[in-house]
This record gives C-alpha cells, sequence and structure tokens, in this order.
C-alpha cells in the first residue's frame, strides 16, 4: 500500500508541475496578444492570476479615489475561495479565449 500511496503523490506532484507550466506558458503568451483586450477581460484575468499566485486577497481595499486599483481589488476579491489550482485552471481557459480571439 506505501508503494501505491508514493505513486499517487509523484503522479499528483507531475500534475501540479503541469499545471504551473501551463500557466507560466498562457501568462507569458497572454503579453502578446495582438490587440488589448476589454477592461472585463483584462480585471477577470488579473483576478484569476492574483488568485493564482497568492490564493485569496490580503489586502485593503483601495480608497475611492484609487479607481484602478479598486477595479484591481474587486477583480481579486471576486476570485476568493477558489483554490489556487482551479484559479490557474480558469485562468489558461481564459487566456486561451482571449488568445483565440484577438491572437498573438
Amino acid at each position: 500500500m506505501g508503494a501505491q500511496r508514493k505513486e499517487s503523490t509523484k503522479c499528483e506532484a507531475t500534475a501540479a508541475m503541469s499545471l504551473q507550466a501551463d500557466f507560466d506558458r498562457a501568462a507569458e503568451d497572454v503579453r502578446k496578444l495582438k490587440m488589448r483586450p476589454d477592461d472585463d477581460e483584462l480585471k477577470e484575468l488579473y483576478g484569476l492570476y492574483k488568485q493564482s499566485i497568492i490564493g485569496d486577497i490580503d489586502i485593503e481595499c483601495p480608497r475611492m479615489l484609487d479607481l484602478k486599483g479598486k477595479a484591481k481589488w474587486e477583480a481579486w476579491n471576486l476570485q476568493k475561495g477558489l483554490s489556487k489550482e482551479d484559479a490557474m485552471s480558469a485562468y489558461i481557459s481564459k487566456a486561451k479565449d482571449l488568445i483565440e480571439k484577438y491572437g498573438i
């Protein structure tokens, strides 16, 4: 039974490494888009990225006059509770959609 558990852990580690590699590639590719995505698309991508890298939001909401900071905070806060792995998967999916829509 110990060998089976060790193999399972090895497979999970390989899957996590693959997910991380796919995420890194998607983050790189999204920077090469031919056209700038609209603000809502960018906010969703930002929120998923921060959730993937850091996890649940850990900063206070910016002041009311900091509109850009507040929009970014809200985008990240919308992803609260999503696991890092699920956020990475959602980011990869969104990046693929944007690459298909705008090209690289």
